[in-house]
């Protein structure tokens, strides 16, 4: 019997794949036999470091620079990795970031449109160019990275990411109905993940009481979310379309 994990002979692009999450997902789905492309931005040494570990393991990659603030990269994004690769079938949208903590009522015009444009509009264009790419595959599958802010509210300042990641979750649904039955589209929440992001954005305090409202008593790992990720992208979830899957620990059952 076929391991449903296997993505022998498929091809996926992850975005933002030099650190934290991103790099975790491109290697995990390597390791599965995957072909990756890691994008990335201002994390260029991380994706070359990540690629290099996946060819010392047999695995099969490239690494790709853009900015997917700019629609013209965006585009060319995809472009280069069909010319590449010669097929799409994965497409994790994991690039996002919160830009800068600030409330609502004294947010800069500039920081909320480069918080949509980093969290919502770069998976926008980016899906849009893959979209065709995917249909032909035959097996097509895209993962969105939301937060699970879209539930609870950006919290310290974090309300124009939250706000963005709200639309990606409507995105995401939209996407599960336009697209299936030739590509199937999730999403993951990840709660507190102990990754570069909350070293930069979560001061260590913040991060001890995320772990004393969490039911499993720890804060997540990068690889556990990379696993998920697999779960969604692989032929065990043929029949999972327009989920959005909670990775907290069960914060939120307190």
């Amino acid at each position: 019997m076929k391991n449903p994990f296997d993505l022998t002979g498929r091809t996926a692009l992850v975005t933002g794949a030099g650190v934290g999450i991103g790099r975790a997902i491109a290697e995990t789905l390597a390791d599965a036999g995957a072909k990756v492309a890691l994008h990335c931005h201002q994390s260029r040494d991380g994706a070359e470091e990540a690629l290099a570990g996946i060819r010392q393991r047999g695995g099969e990659g490239w690494v790709f620079a853009a900015d997917l603030e700019d629609p013209k990269q965006a585009v060319e994004l995809v472009d280069q990795v069909i010319l590449a690769a010669g097929r799409l079938d994965i497409l994790v949208n994991n690039t996002g970031s919160v830009v800068r903590r600030v409330r609502i009522e004294e947010c800069p015009l500039e920081v909320w449109q480069s918080a949509m444009a980093v969290n919502l509009t770069s998976a926008f264009l980016v899906t849009q160019r893959a979209i065709p790419h995917l249909r032909a595959s035959g097996q097509g599958a895209i993962v969105n990275n939301l937060s699970l802010s879209v539930q609870t509210g950006g919290a310290n300042g974090a309300g124009p990411y939250a706000a963005a990641k709200g639309g990606l979750q409507v995105l995401t649904r939209t996407l599960a109905r336009e697209l299936a039955p030739e590509i199937r589209t999730n999403a993951i929440m990840p709660g507190v993940i102990e990754t570069r992001h909350h070293e930069q954005f979560t001061s260590p305090q913040r991060m001890l009481e995320y772990r004393a409202q969490t039911p499993l008593g720890r804060n997540g790992t990068a690889e556990e979310v990379a696993h998920t990720v697999l779960y969604l992208v692989s032929d065990a979830a043929k029949f999972v379309n327009g989920a959005l899957i909670d990775i907290s620990g069960g914060r939120f059952l307190r």
